[in-house]
């Protein structure tokens, strides 16, 4: 088996739950769930779009940690609390992948672990080319 990188955020959930924030085994990324926290703190409250955004930045740093980047993405996934929102979350996702156009789901939830939290993400990355 290829060697195996867990990539931690440091939040204590990683161990009380036993995951990473991501894991890379040769040159595939997987990126767990992500959303709008950033420590204790929602960002973009209220609002799909903001949280959509923050969300995909921080998964670009999770990235750029296991040594990919957003251009590498091959697919994502998105998790949404009402559907009916799906432009915003569509419009944030278009705006950081342009061009990339991975793959992509968008599904409806009854509910996330915080009733605050509107959208989680998910993504598949390859790692990025040698230098």
């Amino acid at each position: 088996m290829p060697n195996r990188q867990l990539i931690s955020s440091g939040t204590p959930w990683e161990t009380f739950v036993a995951y990473s924030r991501a894991v890379r085994v040769g040159d595939l990324i997987e990126v767990s769930g992500t959303t709008a926290m950033n420590g204790d703190i929602l960002v973009g409250e209220g609002s799909f779009y903001e949280q959509t955004r923050f969300i995909l930045q921080k998964i670009k740093a999770t990235l750029e940690q296991a040594g990919s980047s957003l251009a590498e993405v091959v697919r994502t996934r998105m998790y949404v609390t009402d559907i009916s929102q799906w432009e915003e979350v569509g419009r944030a996702h278009g705006e950081v992948f342009g061009d990339i156009r991975p793959a992509a789901s968008m599904v409806q939830v009854s509910a996330l672990i915080d009733p605050r939290l509107l959208v989680e993400i998910e993504v598949t990355a390859v790692a990025g080319p040698k230098e």
